[in-house]
């Protein structure tokens, strides 16, 4: 295993999901043809817009749509899809979690709408420069939507939010399923873990899966409508 890291198979077994959460039909296109990154728009294949209900309490965020799988049957994506958080494994983590504590009818964006290559056509994080340009974007479908919570998951969603606030990152880990308030949205942050780490951070915070997903509903029933 890289890194030396040890994953228990029982552990990463109960952190897949159990079932197949509900997969979206639509999605919220807010600028089509969008070049605001012009390397992304050369390489992307879809923008990977927001998808969920104008009217969600929980809105969560996602850092940007990875490569992708394209001869997947249906969770291809977002970067094959154009629809945030459908990719077989990020796309169905996510999306079972929220279902797991209640929120099927959360809203799913994320921080950059387009696929970040790297030089060998994997996926790599997104550049300050494209989470500023995409993060207007954001702010506008916060703006439309007007959750009561928003879910960042991962270090880079939870960065750009912050950054409206001109406020930086100290760490993260240290910050999930932790309430922080964004002055500029007048809105409750509440970070989670990204989901192609859960399997790693879920027990070094000293959770099971079971006491992860119950302290999530928790946070979020005490915030959320």
């Amino acid at each position: 295993m890289a890194f030396g890291v040890r994953v228990d198979t029982a552990f990463l077994v109960a952190t897949l999901p159990s079932t197949v959460p509900e997969y979206p039909d639509s999605r919220n296109v807010l600028e089509p043809g969008c070049a605001r990154c012009p390397h992304l728009a050369e390489s992307r294949e879809c923008i990977s817009w927001g998808t969920g209900p104008l009217d969600a309490d929980v809105f969560v965020v996602g850092e940007a749509p990875g490569a992708g799988t394209p001869e997947a049957d249906r969770w291809k994506g977002g970067n094959w899809t154009g629809m945030a958080y459908t990719a077989r494994h990020s796309g169905r983590v996510i999306r079972d979690l929220m279902e797991d504590v209640g929120r099927s009818d959360a809203y799913y964006t994320n921080a950059v709408k387009c696929f970040p290559p790297d030089d060998e056509g994997s996926n790599r994080e997104p550049t300050g420069e494209e989470l500023a340009n995409c993060r207007t974007h954001l702010v506008t479908e916060i703006e439309q939507v007007r959750p009561d919570v928003v879910v960042p998951t991962g270090k880079h969603a939870t960065a750009t939010l912050l950054a409206l606030d001109d406020r930086s990152l100290d760490g993260f880990v240290g910050h999930v399923l932790e309430p922080i308030d964004c002055e500029a949205l007048s809105v409750t942050l509440l970070p989670v873990l990204h989901p192609s780490y859960q399997n790693i951070w879920i027990a070094r915070l000293g959770y099971t899966p079971e006491e992860y997903r119950e302290a999530l509903r928790s946070r979020l029933d005490s915030i959320a409508g």
